[in-house]
C-alpha cells in the first residue's frame, strides 16, 4: 500500500449485487474494503454480521476494515476476526477496557484501531496511541450511511496527527464519514492515511471512475 488508502464502505452498496459492487471498486484500485457493523444498541441501526464478512472475503482480495459500533466489543472480536477481518475498529465510547480489547484484536494477527464519535474528545485515545494500530476519527455521527462531513473533524486529525508524529509512534489515522471528492484532499492535508468513502463512490453514477479519481487525489 503507499502513504494514503481508500476504503470503500460497502454499507452504501446495493447488497442485491453486492459482490459486484466489490469487484467493481477492487478492479478500479481500492486499497480495501470498510465493513460497518451496527448492533442497533451502540447505534440506532443494524446492519452486518460474521457470516456477511465471511461471504465478502470468498469473493475479493482486498483486506477488510471492520467497524464495530456495537455496546459489547469483546464480544465480537474472535467471530469478525475468524470471519476474515484484517483490521478490526471499536469506540472508546463503548468500553472501559480499551487496552483489552486492542490487546484481543492484535493477539489474533488483526490491525487494532480505536474510534473516536465527533462529541469525543480526542484526549480519550491519547493513551492508546502507542499501542493501537490506527485510529478512527469519525466526521459524522455513527449510524447511518449519507451524512454531511463534520468539519471540526479535521483540527481533531491535525492534533493527532501532531502527537504522533511528535512521540515517534506508526499509528495510522483513518477517518470516516461524509468523505467526498471535494474534501478528501483537505483530510489528506490534515494528516489522515486511510480514507472510508461510502455513499461517495457507491452513490454517484460511475463508481469505478470516482475510486479512480480519489486515488489520483490521493496520490498527488
Amino acid at each position: 500500500m503507499s502513504d494514503y488508502s481508500l476504503l470503500p464502505s460497502v454499507l452504501s452498496a446495493d447488497f442485491a449485487h453486492l459482490a459486484d459492487a466489490v469487484a467493481l471498486v477492487e478492479r478500479a484500485g481500492a486499497d480495501m474494503l470498510h465493513v460497518d457493523v451496527m448492533d442497533g444498541h451502540f447505534v440506532p441501526n443494524l446492519t452486518i454480521g460474521p457470516s456477511v464478512v465471511r461471504a465478502i472475503a470468498k469473493i475479493t482480495a482486498l483486506p477488510m476494515d471492520v467497524h464495530l459500533m456495537v455496546s459489547d466489543p469483546e464480544a465480537w472480536v474472535e467471530p469478525f476476526m475468524e470471519a476474515g477481518a484484517r483490521a478490526l475498529s471499536f469506540h472508546i465510547e463503548s468500553t472501559p477496557h480499551a487496552h483489552r480489547v486492542v490487546s484481543q484484536i492484535q493477539s489474533m494477527g488483526g490491525l487494532a484501531g480505536i474510534c473516536i464519535n465527533p462529541g469525543t474528545p480526542v484526549g480519550a485515545v491519547e493513551a492508546l496511541l502507542e499501542f493501537v494500530d490506527y485510529v478512527v476519527v469519525m466526521t459524522v455521527n455513527p449510524g447511518f450511511a449519507g451524512q454531511t462531513f463534520i468539519e471540526a473533524g479535521l483540527e481533531k486529525i491535525r492534533l493527532l496527527r501532531e502527537w504522533i508524529d511528535v512521540r515517534g509512534f506508526s499509528t495510522l489515522i483513518e477517518v470516516d464519514g461524509g468523505i467526498k471528492e471535494h474534501n478528501i484532499r483537505r483530510a489528506r492535508e490534515a494528516g489522515a492515511n486511510w480514507f472510508v468513502v461510502g455513499s461517495g463512490i457507491f452513490g454517484v453514477d460511475d463508481p469505478a471512475a470516482m475510486t479512480r479519481r480519489l486515488k489520483e487525489i490521493l496520490a498527488e
